[in-house]
């Protein structure tokens, strides 16, 4: 149980010194005292003491009733803890909250801009009322004035920017100034480049290798990091929304203009590239080995001496290999050269090698490749020195060294009491050591699955020798144990999604199970006899008959303390059955284009909740808010602060934003704490598998295992086409993702009308198409033919599209006008005519901008929602009012998403591209719970070019998507065939 702030401050005053006391009550008195952050049990408070620019951070422990302080004093409890832990209690006392560090001083707030040459920078001061004002000198002149010294909020990142910036520059940083200045910066909250928050990466960003085969030839070719957006400076990139420094520049140069970088190798050289070339690259940055031919690097590798043992008819012949991974996938020969076996290529310890052979040679005198043959007496000799040794054996002859010992399987329940309703489940697996000699023993679990996984035949005995694996008993149950250790948090608590599989292991080893797991019921039995819902007697609608469904199963998760994807088709209102389960302590985040939509939501549906927008410079939680709102940014930026309490429950709204397991906002969201752990998105899987398993790792850790475990046993062989495999994933994942479609859900919604608009090219625009399609055709089919650059070919099918849609869009030409804008701009006459609104989607917004004119020059009023729309939810409104005008112009991935805009009843898509997910997004825009008129989708084609290609891709697509969702098969981005099938 947690003390009291009352309690808490008995004990720190019967700690203090009578001086230290003393000071401590006038710092809290001054109002020295903020709070920075709070959860049940810890109170994060910063103390401003005379003398310390830097305001100092005190931490009080209320469950543990202890305190620290980063101050370099000796004495404890010291005046900053006396100060903050008076003024935590005379708040309580006063039935006042504690005033935030955001809400008391000012701050300082970093403005990156671009420049010529790079990046220039300004600082400004943010103060507590809000109000922005340019920092005109330095923080040490602001310091130097008591008064305003005062008022403002120093943190240490701003002192090391400080004097680096004593003296001003004009225009664009130094390269060498800016990267010192980062360093500087990794800490600071309040940065912004172009006027959006970014943060300050402290990881350097390495191009990234691709071998790949071409023709008879290896080709290795050095690129960028596909997570550099741009490059903002000399060797300086924006990487999604964080800043990060470059490595390997004197490769890449400063400014990537070196990429790519392309070696090519002949067939006979794949020795050397196999043991010579892929290590040292690896070393150097990430590498993705594409072709058949040549195995993966796997950084992971150790190296360990393998002792084979054969059984001779007289004796034992032992064998010592210096090899890496398990089984061996390459060895090292006495001249120290690398022999490839199979498997992934490591990259090479020599340290490490040399310290394993002198082992080798101190305790056995042996030397690796070496065969040694020993008989009779001997042998048995060697027998007890293996016993000793702590190295791996294989051979026919291993059995040699344990003869008599077997492992039988052990296991132990214990349950207790949760609040969740489902019991708090504890095991503990052993192997219980039988035949062998001493006293009685036991081998951990993990040890044995380990060995097993690895398909080592012994495990090591912790008193010295070995025992076979239960090779039969494994075969058979060990996957079930593997996933119930993956499930197993530190303190020996199974998640509850691993509950079935832990009862299933009971009856194998004719336990009872454990008790309480009857909450688990319709989890087991596929959610056939789920219980009707208990909605919140504040909701203010009406739910539809599978919307009902739906908030039963996250009725279900949250009392099963399960988490779980919501994966309902676009437009099924995902939000509002995810509105119905919120309660008190709720996190939700989203994109930021849609967290107005959330707040109006949340006060339309659940008016009695209070809602808190978490964003911007000022931003601090409100610890008295119910539902607390925020954006992918701001969590990368502040994961500390919010993985720094248990929220009951999180909610990620298009959650394929974590799609990506090594991102930082990923590693972030994983990071989060709660009792209920929901992903919403209508399409969590687009390219790749591991796409689904960052989402269930979010909502279920362990349930898929680990990356690598899932990589090996389900993603390739799947995509290898292993039905079984396909099927051990189905059932995993099958209680944890709800999806219904809105063809089978929702028969009420008007019907939806797709429709081909197809354009004939004018003959200047004709012309210009052709020459850019043979200015690259040959040349991309024969790069593409002998496995050269997807990227190449990608580049070309983008100017090959824009050709297609508007002749300016091609560089170098200036026409004002194309036939499909022309096309577009008299279906939108004519349908703002007879009363309709249009939506209107392209990639990119040069063509909107083509657009404008001649919707102006027809009469025709637009609104437009793009990257660069500050006030969207005021641009949404507008034209969701009936007053509103009847088109908007809209960017693919600025509109895609989120948007609820079902005042439009047309939608109209430029530039058909290759993913129909992106596509059926933007149509769902309109055609959405709440629509209630037909919508026509139209997709405008130019005939006899790529884009009629793209839509029979489109087809194919879509299948793989769909078989994806249902059957858990691979989906895959667009291959090299794909390519030359829209080039051909």
């Amino acid at each position: 149980m947690s003390a009291t702030p009352q309690e808490l401050l008995e004990a720190v005053r019967k700690e203090a010194r009578p001086g230290i006391w003393s000071t401590g009550v006038t710092l809290s008195r001054q109002g020295a005292v903020a709070l920075q952050a709070q959860t049940a049990d810890e109170i994060e408070l910063r103390v401003r003491a005379p003398g310390r620019s830097v305001a100092l951070t005190v931490t009080l422990y209320l469950k543990l009733e202890a305190w620290e302080c980063d101050c370099p004093s000796q004495v404890d409890p010291c005046e900053h803890v006396v100060a903050a832990a008076i003024t935590v209690q005379q708040a309580e006392k006063q039935e006042t909250p504690l005033k935030a560090t955001a809400n008391r001083w000012s701050r300082v707030v970093y403005h990156f801009t671009r420049a010529d040459g790079g990046l220039q920078l300004h600082r400004t001061v943010v103060h507590a009322d809000g109000k922005e004002e340019p920092l005109e000198d330095s923080v040490a002149a602001l310091l130097a004035r008591p008064a305003v010294a005062a008022t403002m909020q120093i943190e240490q990142a701003d002192l090391n920017a400080d004097r680096l910036l004593e003296r001003r520059t004009r225009g664009a940083l130094a390269p060498e100034k800016l990267e010192v200045l980062l360093r500087a910066l990794e800490s600071a909250r309040n940065v912004l480049l172009d006027g959006r928050p970014v943060a300050i990466s402290d990881e350097v960003v390495y191009p990234r290798a691709t071998v790949e085969d071409r023709g008879g030839q290896l080709v290795v070719t050095v690129g960028r990091d596909p997570r550099v957006t741009e490059v903002v400076s000399a060797g300086v990139a924006l990487c999604g929304d964080a800043l990060a420094r470059l490595g390997e520049t004197a490769m890449t140069g400063t400014w990537l203009q070196n990429l790519p970088i392309v070696r090519t190798f002949a067939s006979e050289q794949i020795g050397e590239v196999t043991s010579k070339v892929l290590p040292e690259l690896a070393r150097r940055m990430p590498i993705d080995v594409r072709s058949r031919r040549l195995p993966p690097i796997d950084r992971e590798l150790k190296p360990r001496i393998l002792l084979e043992l054969n059984q001779l008819e007289s004796g034992l012949s032992v064998l010592p290999t210096l090899v890496y991974g398990a089984p061996p996938s390459v060895r090292i020969d006495s001249g120290g050269r690398m022999v490839y076996l199979r498997g992934a290529v490591p990259l090479r310890d020599e340290a490490a090698e040399q310290r394993l052979i002198h082992h080798l040679r101190d305790e056995l005198n042996l030397v690796p490749g070496r065969r040694l043959t020993v008989q009779g007496q001997e042998m048995v000799r060697w027998a007890d020195k293996l016993r000793r040794w702590g190295g791996d054996l294989a051979g026919d002859a291993a059995g040699v060294v344990s003869p008599d010992v077997r492992l039988r399987p052990l296991l132990q329940v214990d349950a207790g009491a949760s609040g969740a309703g489902v019991p708090e489940v504890r095991f503990t697996l052993e192997f219980q050591v039988e035949g062998g000699k001493g006293a009685p023993q036991t081998v951990d679990a993990a040890a044995v699955i380990r060995a097993w996984s690895e398909g080592l035949g012994l495990v090591p005995l912790q008193g010295g020798g070995w025992a076979p694996l239960p090779r039969a008993w494994l075969d058979k149950h060990g996957q079930r144990v593997a996933d119930l250790l993956s499930a197993r948090q530190a303190d020996g608590k199974v998640s509850n999604h691993a509950l079935p599989d832990l009862t299933a292991l009971c009856e194998t080893l004719e336990q009872p199970p454990p008790p309480g797991l009857d909450r688990l019921a319709p989890m087991v039995e596929g959610f056939q006899k789920l219980p009707p819902p208990t909605l919140p007697s504040d909701l203010t609608a009406t739910l539809r008959t599978y919307q009902q469904q739906g908030v039963s199963w996250l009725g279900f998760l949250r009392s099963a303390g399960l988490g779980g994807i919501l994966a309902d088709d676009m437009g099924l209102g995902k939000t509002l059955q995810t509105i119905c389960v919120l309660g008190s302590r709720s996190l939700v985040v989203c994109p930021t284009s849609v967290l107005p939509n959330w707040a109006a939501e949340l006060k339309r549906f659940r008016p009695s909740l209070k809602v808190s927008v978490y964003h911007g410079p000022g931003r601090a939680l409100d610890e008295t808010a119910d539902v607390t709102i925020t954006t992918y940014a701001i969590l990368r930026l502040d994961a500390a602060v919010l993985s720094g309490r248990t929220w009951d429950a999180v909610v990620l709204d298009e959650a394929q934003a974590i799609k990506n397991p090594e991102s930082q906002v990923t590693r972030a969201a994983f990071g989060l704490k709660a009792n209920l752990r929901l992903a919403l998105s209508g399409t969590p899987l687009e390219n790749r598998l591991e796409e689904l398993w960052s989402l269930m790792h979010f909502a279920n850790p362990g349930l898929l295992g680990g990356r690598r475990q899932f990589d090996e046993k389900l993603a390739r062989p799947i995509s290898e086409g292993n039905a079984e495999a396909a099927e051990r994933l189905r059932k995993r994942i099958r209680p944890f993702v709800l999806r219904r479609l809105k063809r089978d859900v929702a028969p009420e919604l008007p019907p939806r009308t797709e429709a081909v608009m197809h354009i004939s090219l004018d003959e200047r625009e004709r012309a210009v198409y052709d020459a850019v399609m043979a200015a690259t055709r040959t040349e991309v089919v024969a790069l593409l033919k002998e496995g050269g650059s997807v990227l190449k070919a990608l580049e070309a099918l983008l100017r090959l599209r824009q050709a297609a849609c508007h002749p300016a869009l091609v560089p170098g030409q200036h026409a004002t006008s194309s036939s499909k804008v022309e096309t577009l701009v008299d279906a939108l006459t004519t349908a703002v005519s007879e009363g309709h609104k249009a939506l209107v989607f392209s990639q990119w917004t040069s063509l909107l901008d083509l657009i404008e004119p001649p919707l102006k020059e027809a009469g025709v009023t637009f609104e437009r929602l793009d990257g660069s729309t500050a006030n969207r939810g005021e641009v949404t409104a507008r034209f969701q009012s009936p007053e509103g005008a009847p088109v908007m112009l809209m960017s693919l991935k600025a509109g895609g998403t989120g948007l609820n805009l079902t005042a439009a009843d047309h939608v109209f898509l430029m530039d058909p591209w290759w993913n129909p997910a992106a596509e059926a997004q933007a149509a769902d825009r309109a055609h959405r719970i709440g629509q209630e008129r037909p919508v026509m989708v139209y997709r405008l084609v130019s005939q006899g070019t790529v884009e009629e290609r793209i839509l029979g891709l489109q087809e194919k697509k879509r299948a793989l998507f769909e078989a994806a969702l249902s059957e858990a098969s691979a989906a895959t981005a667009i291959t090299r065939e794909d390519l030359l099938e829209l080039f051909s």
